[in-house]
């Protein structure tokens, strides 16, 4: 029986045009929901995943290579607007370093793969509705981006959010556009058969399809990963990189004890008192990149099979509906992650993959990093490290949280941290040009300005 909440809102994504698909894929989790399913993976459940194969050892030779990426198509997962971070717009539309926005080195990226290996892999962006048309103009910028009449970029399903107290479709007259959300990333597979362009990629000649965040730089389209595929047949393969203290909160890989399938387990999906053993990153070893390889033949017979919903884990977003206003009507988001298609194929490979592959922007720590004299900006825009020292900790204090603020603070760039270990600012400083920081560094005190030229090191 339909709920009246239920009701409400799938009347509300059909007069918004939302493909049946869609509303029958959010049906499910809101039935879910009803019935009060939490998502959770209980340690109990699993094993910690092992003997992962690395990517070193797949390495095929040249040809192989070309063969499979001329089948292979790019998808960058576009829809974050970056609201932590104080921006307005597209998180990809940041600057993120040498003039250059994170859509600007993908395109290039692309662009550079075509040329070194004579192939006319595509580029798609998923789009959200409020990613779209700032993006697109981005993309504009290189006209030769476009390939054999695809298009550069599709647009994710929305959904209703949810009133926690009742699960209806939430009213924000202040601002109607906040009563809807993407639904997670796992829409990519929903994404890709309703707009058709499973179907159309398929016809084109294309098998593969390489996933990943449009934040993240380092996850750059390695063809050995398809030709390995293309040889042993696998129909999807997750990358994983050792974890270490600071990824103990991500998502990771593990072994569901029942039948042996590889699952991913997101932190929203941990039971309540396990956070521990979640975090713990001697038993849990592998953490999920994000960066994800499917045969687009082997999606097609999958969602063929189960009606167009593959069924993926639910995960419940709480959040008010205004981001802005913590104060403002509880919501549920409900959500999925493409990543948790890893246990609906038969044959999931994880396969370990360096540090390199996985730079994101989360925050401004992270953009401070990538903006430091520890990167640059090859020919081809693909970010690579000038050291082969680890990365320091960077702890950037509260007037630095958002884009605005760090861009004031840093006028003339972030400080050298070729010798730096650790960098703890917690006064409100802004940088003079060419700071140098050695060793551990913390910056105390209040308002400040740090001169031109100034060598930090030790408490400040």
């Amino acid at each position: 029986m339909t709920s009246d909440g239920l009701r409400a809102a799938t009347d509300k994504m059909r007069e918004a045009g939302v493909p049946d698909l869609a509303i029958r894929v959010f049906a499910g989790y809101h039935e879910q929901l009803r019935r009060g399913v939490a998502g959770t993976i209980p340690e109990d459940s699993i094993e910690p995943l092992v003997d992962v194969t690395h990517l070193d050892d797949v390495r095929p030779d040249e040809a192989a290579v070309a063969e499979a990426l001329s089948h292979t198509v790019v998808v960058k997962l576009n829809g974050g607007l970056g609201t932590s971070m104080g921006i307005r717009g597209p998180k990809s539309a940041l600057v993120v370093r040498d003039g250059l926005t994170f859509l600007d080195a993908i395109a290039r990226q692309v662009l550079g793969l075509r040329e070194r290996h004579g192939v006319r892999t595509p580029l798609l962006l998923m789009n959200s509705f409020r990613t779209r048309e700032e993006s697109l103009e981005i993309l504009g910028r290189y006209p030769d981006l476009a390939v054999d009449g695809l298009p550069l970029d599709f647009v994710q399903n929305r959904e209703p959010k949810l009133r926690a107290d009742d699960l209806s479709p939430v009213e924000w007259p202040d601002d109607p556009d906040l009563e809807w959300c993407p639904p997670g990333h796992g829409d990519v597979y929903v994404a890709l058969q309703t707009t058709g362009l499973l179907e159309t990629l398929r016809q084109r000649g294309f098998r593969y399809v390489f996933l990943s965040n449009a934040d993240n730089l380092g996850a750059t389209c390695d063809g050995a990963v398809p030709a390995w595929m293309a040889a042993e047949g696998i129909p999807y393969v997750t990358e994983v990189c050792e974890r270490t203290h600071n990824d103990r909160k991500g998502g990771h890989l593990a072994v569901r004890r029942s039948d042996g399938r590889v699952v991913l387990r997101d932190s929203a999906m941990v039971v309540r008192g396990e956070e521990d053993l979640f975090q713990d990153i001697g038993r849990h070893s592998w953490f999920h990149a994000n960066n994800l390889w499917v045969d687009l033949d082997v999606l097609a017979e999958r969602l063929a099979e189960r009606d167009g919903v593959l069924g993926l884990p639910i995960i419940v977003n709480r959040k008010s509906v205004d981001p802005t206003r913590p104060g403002s009507t509880p919501v549920i988001q409900v959500e999925s992650a493409m990543g948790a298609a890893v246990e609906v194929f038969e044959g999931s490979r994880a396969l370990a993959v360096d540090r390199t592959r996985f730079r994101p922007v989360k925050t401004t720590n992270e953009l401070f990093l990538l903006r430091s004299d520890l990167y640059r900006l090859t020919e081809a825009s693909e970010m690579a490290a000038t050291t082969d020292r680890p990365e320091p900790f960077v702890d950037l204090g509260p007037a630095y949280r958002l884009v605005d603020g760090f861009e004031e603070r840093f006028p003339h760039g972030v400080p050298s941290i070729r010798d730096c270990t650790s960098l703890r600012v917690e006064a409100d400083a802004t940088f003079g040009a060419d700071v140098v920081c050695t060793g551990d560094v913390r910056v105390t005190g209040g308002t400040r300005t740090i001169p031109d030229g100034a060598h930090l090191e030790g408490e400040v």
